[in-house]
This record gives C-alpha cells, structure tokens and sequence, in this order.
C-alpha cells in the first residue's frame, strides 16, 4: 500500500502503484467526487477542443482510431484517451497519433494529486483526470474520449460533448450496467445533451436509447435510418441525405465501425473530403485486432471478450477459414460471460488451447477447457500458443483470444522468439 505521494522526478510505475492504491476498488461508479477534483484544476471543459465522446460494449477503440486517422489526414490535430493499454501505460494518451513522454504523466499525476486532497479517485479516473489535464494543455483541435464503462456514470462524461457516438449495444458487465440491452443501452445514452447530435452506429436499437434522446432532445444519425453503409467484396459506399461517398476502400479494423466513424466526421467536419475519408480508413489500425503476430503460417490475436465481439469474431474466421484448420488459444477473465463468448466459436474452431491469465480476477483456463468439451489445458498463453503451433500445418491458422491481457502475453510470447 502506497502511504506517501511519488515526486514528479520520480518514474511513471512509481506514479502507477501510488494510484492503484489511493482507492480500495477497481471500479467506483459516479461522477461527484471526481467533478470536485476537476473543478478545482479547471478540468470539467476543454473550451479550447472540439469534444466527442464514444460509447459502446464493441468498436470504441476502433472507431476512434479510425476518426483519428481521418482528422490527421484532413490536417486537424487531435487528442485522444483510450483503455485499456496493452503494454504501456502511455498508450492509453495519443497527441496527433503520438504517445507522450513518462514526464508528462508524472506532472499530470502531481497535479492532480495537488488538487484531490482527501478526495479518493479510481486509476481510471485518475487516468481520464490525466488525460484531459494533458489535452488542456496542449489543445489539440479535437479531442476523442473513449468511455470506459457505460456512459451515464462513465469519468470520461465529465465534459459536456460535443458530439456523442455509440458504436453498438449488448450485454457485458451486467453487475454495472444491467442484465438487458434497455438497460445496457440506458446507461450508454448518458453521454447524450440536450440539443447536441448523437452518432449510433449500432442497427438494432433498443427502446430506451430513442425514447431518452427524445425526452432530452438529442438528435439522433442512425445507421440504416440517416445514413447507409453499402459494403462490397473490395470496396464500400456511405450515403446520408445530400453526400454520396463512393469507393471507400476496406480498412484493417471492422466495416461497420469505419460507416460509424465516417458518419461522425461528416456530422463533426463536413467539409472534409472523399480523399481523408479514404486516406484515413486506409491508414488506420489499432494492435489487437485480428492482428497478425505472424504470417506464414498465419497467427492472429484478438482482444474479443464478450459475446458480442465472439459472434464478430467468428464471422471474420470463418470468411478467413479456408481449406486449412483454425486453432483457437483462449484465456480470459473470470468475471467475463465465457460460456456464452465462446459459444459462437465452436462452428468454426476445429482444436481448442486453453490457458490462464495471471492477473486478477484472470481465470485459470479451467472453465475455458469445460466449456468447448475438454480442450487441453496449459500453464501459460506462450505455452498453449507453442503447443498450438506445433500442431499447426501450413493452411491452418491460430487465432489468439479472449482478453487485451491475452493479447499483450501473446504479443510477448511473439518478441521473445
């Protein structure tokens, strides 16, 4: 337990520790404490930044990767906050597609240890607190919070947006959020305004999103509803009331989240280009997602963790497949819905490596084997993806996935050969 606060000269896992152990809990839902902090730093608006803020159980990251990507070519600078990191804390702050320095976290940290006095505030709120003492000093034109649970509730809805994006609705953390998707989505639509627009992206909207935006006056830009997303083999075309986007090109990252990102650029800056917009969806990634740690023969790793991601991922594999096997290692936490996330994988896997993650609330895997009929069961994800390449042929391909802890083992496990 950390008793006294690091200095500034001090390094950034000092920091870290400290902030891990200022709160007994990981999660500590509600806005009041960390508004008094923020008021006090002059933190509860970025006046100097164009503000949009992205919920969604799926595509949140990819989304704003995407927007980011777009702004960058079209010349707007940007800021962007995102969670979790894979590897370093650092990642989970971006200036213009550039992670900060060590320093500039460890003064952000200070200052906001400064300010808290008695106040006690979670890491991620410590960490959305950083960032946006990051972003009002370096005032980028843009800035693209992405929410880390929920919404209503969520530290990233501090400020007041100026634009709102969902990028879909469905089941995960229910213990928070709720066990529908009314609730879910509920929650979710707490990053709306009054008067300010709300980009959805996702087509099967519950009841409670709509009947909140009209009660709050939102105006909502559905998918399928004002605008359309027409995909082909190799190419893809946005259309809303008055633009036409033709041959965008496919990015890395899902389809149905570049038409979300594009409608919100469009709604944001609508004087961007066809040729940003292309630019853009090209140029951006995102580590994590389907990302392939090697190429012949083909590992991919993927940070799908809850069955909505899982039926994504799937259909992805199984447009992958081929004639060859897909190999599945999977880890993932204990807390997270496996049974029902590993259901949809079970038409298209054909051999099964379970393993556990060494974190808290990590699984021991055993669950993992049980739920796809006895999958072997290993000591680590470096060893479960040793024995699954082993078995692997020159057609088949592993898919690594179940967690961003996976992932960054699996990332790991890649570098050390």
């Amino acid at each position: 337990m950390a008793n006294a606060a690091p200095f500034s000269s001090q390094s950034l896992q000092d920091w870290l520790d400290f902030i891990l152990a200022v709160h007994p809990s990981d999660i500590d839902m509600g806005l009041s404490r960390l508004r008094k902090v923020a008021e006090a730093m002059g933190l509860d608006a970025l006046p100097d930044s164009t503000v949009v803020t992205v919920a969604g159980t799926n595509g949140k990251g990819s989304t704003c990767a995407m927007m980011e990507s777009i702004l960058h070519q079209a010349g707007v600078s940007t800021g962007v906050f995102s969670s979790p990191h894979l590897h370093r804390y650092n990642e989970r702050v971006r200036l213009n597609g550039n992670e900060l320095g060590d320093q500039s976290h460890r003064d952000a940290f200070a200052a906001i240890e400064l300010a808290r006095g008695s106040t006690q505030l979670t890491f991620f709120e410590f960490s959305a607190l950083g960032a946006l003492y990051l972003f009002a000093r370096h005032k980028p034109q843009v800035v693209l919070l992405e929410v880390g649970l929920g919404g209503r509730l969520d530290a990233t809805n501090l400020i007041d947006a100026d634009l709102a994006v969902i990028t879909s609705i469905d089941l995960d953390h229910q213990e928070y959020l709720g066990d529908s998707r009314e609730s879910v989505g509920r929650e979710k639509a707490g990053i709306f305004r009054s008067g300010v627009a709300a980009v959805i992206g996702e087509p099967e909207l519950p009841a409670s999103v709509t009947e909140y935006a009209r009660e709050l006056g939102t105006p909502l830009i559905r998918v399928g509803h004002e605008f359309h997303a027409d995909y082909q083999a190799d190419h893809w075309q946005f259309r809303r009331p008055g633009r036409h986007l033709e041959q965008l090109p496919l990015p890395a990252l899902p389809a149905m989240n570049a038409a979300t990102a594009v409608a919100a650029i469009d709604r944001l800056m609508p004087n961007i280009g066809p040729e940003a917009m292309a630019a853009g969806l090209s140029a951006a990634s995102l580590p994590g997602r389907l990302q392939p740690l090697s190429l012949s023969p083909p590992v991919y790793a993927d940070v799908a963790h809850n069955p909505h991601a899982a039926r994504y991922l799937a259909q992805r594999l199984a447009s992958m497949k081929g004639p060859g096997r897909v190999l599945a290692v999977c880890a993932m936490l204990e807390d997270k819905e496996i049974e029902a996330s590993l259901a949809p994988l079970m038409t298209v896997v054909d051999g099964w490596f379970a393993a556990p993650l060494a974190v808290p609330r990590g699984s021991d895997g055993e669950r993992i084997a049980r739920a796809v009929g006895g999958a072997p069961h290993y000591a680590s994800v470096a060893e479960a993806m040793t024995a699954a390449r082993a078995q692997q042929q020159q057609l088949d391909l592993v898919i690594v996935f179940g967690s961003f802890y996976t992932v960054a083992q699996a990332q790991h496990a890649i570098a050390g050969e």
